[in-house]
């Protein structure tokens, strides 16, 4: 009975914890709600008036980016701002015959009038925080744009943007992200879906009730002093963007999130891309938990409410391990529950944790309406993509496990960056993208073996107990084994 006990108790720890995040969502959809009733009246720039223009750099951190970079270029290139108060820093890492390619671009756009510069370090220390670094050591503008390769802003992206930095108090503008790709394939789908949630739900519930946000990356904008008040940007993690979003708002800096203004990108199309992604993203959350966690709970200008959400924000990628872990012990669960009879109680009681689903699903749903709409046909839209979504993280949650567990143990490794494709309608193809990676990792494999485990869940269901089966696990473990299916089959497939 010791290692049923042991199970019980890790299998309860996990889910309540879960448990509790899904309670803190339930909190950000009802601050998420109430913002809607919110009227905005920020003192901003008057932009017709040429004494209020501030002078601004946009930053463009590149790595080996071949089937973008073009594109990237051309797009800012058409930025709307006066040119006399406006420069652009391309921060060039790149390693590979881009350089040269990239080079003869800017010096074209240079002999347009443009103020670009193209920037190479022969030091690469740091990665993309130290590109970024390295730039605002001589960048001009008071205020700091970035954008990632494969982002694709508006015209008009500063003039929605640069006006809200009229409160001295703003450190950082974020906006939202939209995905020229999202309906290329069903991982396209699903990424924007998670990322939706993240850029409404989240982003707004936070920051409506100054709670703590992140600068995602790219995408915004920075105050220079802000960065530098801060401590600048560190590479000590793998998510600089979380780490410097804490840091300067533990100095007290504000930030303002824009919903209503969407700056488009690509979303990777091929499952390889999203695992390096993923597992950066996770990765980094954790070594920014390790990092700011005893500086959050230890300010003594922030309430405990922010305080919680800043823990359990920095915990995000964390779920994913309480989520394996539950996922693992389901069927060892399914067994004990079945074998002794006395714990029957304990297994009423932990049925009500299945709540934590029905949280996300209506929250989810919210988001989700807020974007698609009300109506029949959304709702039965949105059921299959949120069950879709759930088995496809749930897929995922090995390999997201890995990223935390190095994170929170103080695993270094290397900023691995997501491959970029050029890819925005279903005619295009990712074949023969030269910086996807050819080999299969050892996940994979077990990611394949998992799929089978869960097979077996479901062919226990029939044979537990002496009541002709038990079925209260059953759905959790179909999406489970189609979620770990769909990783690995698509994994084995995704080699150019």
């Amino acid at each position: 009975m010791i290692i049923e006990s042991l199970i019980i108790v890790i299998y309860t720890v996990a889910i309540v914890l879960i448990f509790m995040y899904a309670l803190a969502q339930l909190n950000l959809l009802f601050n998420y709600l109430t913002s809607k009733n919110t009227e905005d009246n920020s003192d901003i720039f008057d932009l017709s008036n040429p004494d209020e223009v501030p002078f601004v750099t946009i930053q463009l951190p590149v790595f080996n980016e071949m089937y973008v970079m073009d594109r990237l270029l051309d797009n800012i290139a058409l930025i709307d701002y006066p040119k006399d108060k406006l420069e652009i820093q391309v921060l060039d890492d790149s390693t590979d015959e881009t350089v040269k390619s990239t080079f003869e671009h800017v010096e074209k756009l240079r002999q347009t009038g443009l103020d670009i510069t193209h920037i190479c370090r022969t030091d690469r220390s740091g990665f993309k925080a130290g590109a970024l670094k390295e730039g605002l050591k001589i960048a001009k503008g008071e205020f700091v744009a970035i954008f990632d390769a494969d982002f694709l802003p508006e015209p008009n992206w500063l003039k929605k943007t640069i006006p809200y930095f009229k409160d001295e108090q703003i450190g950082v503008v974020q906006t939202r992200w939209g995905h020229i790709n999202r309906n290329y394939s069903l991982l396209t789908k699903i990424q924007a879906f998670a990322l939706d949630a993240h850029f409404t739900l989240e982003q707004v519930g936070r920051n409506s009730k100054g709670h703590f946000i992140n600068f995602n990356g790219t995408a915004g904008i920075w105050r220079k002093t802000c960065i530098l008040d801060a401590g600048n940007w560190e590479g000590d993690t793998l998510t600089e963007d979380l780490d410097l979003s804490y840091r300067a708002q533990l100095k007290n800096w504000k930030f303002k999130y824009l919903e209503d203004v969407e700056t488009p990108a690509e979303l990777p199309v091929v499952i390889s891309a999203a695992r390096s992604q993923q597992f950066r993203w996770n990765k980094g959350g954790a070594e920014n938990f390790r990092k700011m966690m005893w500086r959050v709970l230890k300010s003594k200008n922030i309430s405990p409410k922010t305080k919680f959400h800043g823990i359990l924000h920095l915990l995000n990628s964390t779920m994913f391990l309480n989520v394996f872990i539950v996922a693992i012990l389901s069927i060892p669960m399914l067994y004990i529950k079945n074998e002794y009879a006395h714990l029957r109680y304990y297994f009423y009681f932990m049925s009500f944790f299945v709540m934590s689903t029905m949280i996300f699903f209506v929250c989810y749903w919210m988001m989700y309406k807020s974007i698609y709409g009300n109506g029949f046909k959304n709702f039965f839209t949105y059921v299959r993509t949120f069950f879709t979504f759930f088995s496809i993280a749930m897929g995922f949650s090995l390999h997201n496990s890995i990223a935390v567990l190095e994170g929170h143990i103080g695993k270094r490794s290397e900023f691995v960056r997501t491959p970029k494709f050029n890819i925005s309608s279903l005619k295009d193809s990712w074949k023969g993208n030269k910086y996807l990676a050819k080999n299969i990792s050892m996940n994979v494999i077990i990611e394949g073996a998992l799929m089978l485990y869960f097979a077996f869940g479901l062919y226990s269901a029939f044979i537990v107990g002496d009541q002709g089966g038990d079925f209260g696990l059953f759905p959790f473990h179909l999406m489970l084994c189609i979620g770990f299916g769909y990783v690995f089959f698509k994994s084995l497939t995704s080699k150019a």
